[in-house]
């Protein structure tokens, strides 16, 4: 009897790598997916006839890919162009004040002499072993293990036999440890910034996020034709090994027997009889019941408090000058905490944003000529309130102007015509991924214990498991990719118990004995 095909609901990276392990392994899989094409957050959005990257920019740990094509019978760097780049991100504060991060940390010791002293120099230095530390205790005691919590994370640590727990403070918040690190406040704010790869508040966020610095000093790279090409890449090697894909196709259902998954339906009431199903949407989806009352209890549903980071977006084609744009640069607000506050206490955009910039036609050296219009994705973080309030047009232009300011008070001048301009807002996230809020990464990672709440692979639910950024190990291109992996491990795990019980499956997707 032919095994029943697994579903894999949404083709972002954590769906595309999760239905390219099982297909690897010679199990049939059916991806769903509302849109019209892979990628999730990893979207690229048509200006004015060019495409701009408008979700996930930074490229990092590229290792990960390269064993995921490699698995496939593939080489990454055969069906991915990809160029290390020599300058991480070019960061500001004023007209002045400007500090590149390089790859090669002595040249970034050396920039942030110049910028600070050389003592900062040496506390950065100091600062990157801690930082490689907590990431070489966590890499495959955590970030590659099936959801640790404490207990399991202290063992695995002790059986490791890398330096303890205890020595990467993780119960201390990343401000707190940057504060006892650096005695120049813009040092602070620079890396205290990493808490918003997850989404989170530096003040709230715990101290382990400092790994971080090592992730990027180990290679960020840039993708030529953009990091929707990543998506692509892995959506055409699924196909090869014979994945299907429903696009524009949105699941309404997934539909359980004997408390265990038995099928899906979509919009169209087509029904796909499975084994199992992989949820690559944002695990608040479940308990809001957006896949219906069977799968509600899943996992456990989430305060909106708990949320993490949204975003104001603007994907242009404008026309800069002043400020030295490179591929990324940063420009900072004048009062981080204040920040952080009008975003997670008050639920309002920042009255100050700190501003980011996707220069996407730039690499480390790249310049234009003069008054030429160039590609820019430009980011400022806001509340994951989407779903509970409108943000009416004043609101938006009161933040397209602060933002402006910001980007003026550091030199940089910046012009767009309307119709080369789509902004995307919290609202517009809550439309694209339902129930959360406009939330991008998922919850937050406040406190200590944050990290051991986010869902794991195996739901609650017998043959329903998980995948994306909201689930653990985190959010990003390469913790989403993670994700998948981890599902589509659990899922065959739990097929080989399956088959040294005895049991086999039935139609309708019911084990029995």
């Amino acid at each position: 009897m032919a095994q029943l095909p697994v579903a894999v609901v949404g083709a972002g990276i954590g769906g595309l790598s999760a239905a390219l392990a099982l297909a690897t392994r010679g199990i049939r899989v059916v991806v769903y997916e509302r849109s019209s094409q892979p990628g999730g957050k990893l979207r690229a959005i048509q200006v004015a006839g060019q495409g701009i990257d408008s979700g996930p920019t930074v490229f990092t740990l590229r290792g990960i890919f390269e064993e995921i094509f490699a698995e496939a019978g593939v080489k990454f760097a055969d069906r991915v162009t990809t160029e290390p780049l020599e300058v991480l991100a070019r960061h500001a504060w004023s007209e002045q004040e400007r500090l590149d991060l390089f790859a090669d940390r002595e040249r970034s010791a050396e920039a942030i002499g110049e910028l600070a002293g050389p003592a900062e120099a040496r506390r950065y230095l100091a600062f990157s072993n801690q930082a490689r530390n907590t990431f070489e205790t966590l890499e495959r005691t955590f970030i590659h293990a099936q959801r640790p919590n404490p207990l399991s994370l202290t063992q695995r640590t002790l059986l490791s036999g890398v330096k303890g727990l205890w020595h990467i403070k993780p119960f201390n918040t990343l401000w707190q440890t940057l504060h006892s690190q650096f005695q120049d406040p813009r040092l602070r704010q620079l890396f205290g910034r990493y808490a918003t790869y997850c989404g989170s508040s530096p003040f709230l966020a715990p101290a382990t996020l400092m790994l971080v610095a090592h992730v990027e000093q180990e290679g960020v790279w840039l993708l030529r034709n953009g990091m929707h090409q990543l998506a692509s890449a892995l959506h055409r090697l699924a196909v090869d090994l014979g994945v299907e894909f429903r696009f524009d196709c949105e699941l309404r259902k997934i539909e359980t027997a004997n408390g265990r998954v038995h099928s899906v339906r979509g919009a169209d009431d087509e029904t796909l009889n499975c084994s199992a199903v992989i949820c690559n949407a944002d695990p608040a989806a479940l308990p809001a019941g957006l896949f219906g009352d069977p799968v509600r209890t899943a996992v456990a549903e989430r305060r909106p408090d708990e949320r993490s980071l949204s975003a104001v977006t603007f994907s242009l084609r404008g026309t800069t000058s002043g400020f030295p744009l490179l591929h990324h640069n940063v420009f900072f607000s004048l009062d981080y905490p204040r920040e952080f506050e009008d975003i997670f206490v008050q639920g309002r955009l920042p009255r100050e944003p700190t501003v980011y910039i996707c220069a996407q036609d730039r690499g480390d050296t790249t310049a234009l000529a003069p008054h030429e219009s160039e590609r820019l994705f430009c980011l400022v973080n806001a509340p994951a309130v989407g779903d509970r309030r409108q943000f009416d047009s004043q609101e938006i232009a009161a933040c397209e102007e602060t933002t402006l300011q910001t980007l003026k008070r550091c030199g940089l001048e910046l012009s767009a015509n309307p119709d080369q301009k789509i902004i995307t807002t919290p609202n517009d996230f809550e439309q694209l991924f339902p129930a959360s809020g406009g939330a991008l990464y998922g919850q937050a990672s406040h406190g200590w214990r944050a990290s051991f709440s986010r869902p794991g692979s195996r739901s609650k639910i017998k043959g329903l498991y998980l995948a994306g950024g909201g689930t653990h190990p985190g959010p990003g291109v390469p913790m989403a990719a993670l994700s998948g992996r981890l599902a589509a491990q659990s899922l065959l795990e739990d097929l080989a118990l399956t088959d040294r019980s005895n049991r086999v499956v039935m139609p309708g997707g019911i084990s029995t004995r």
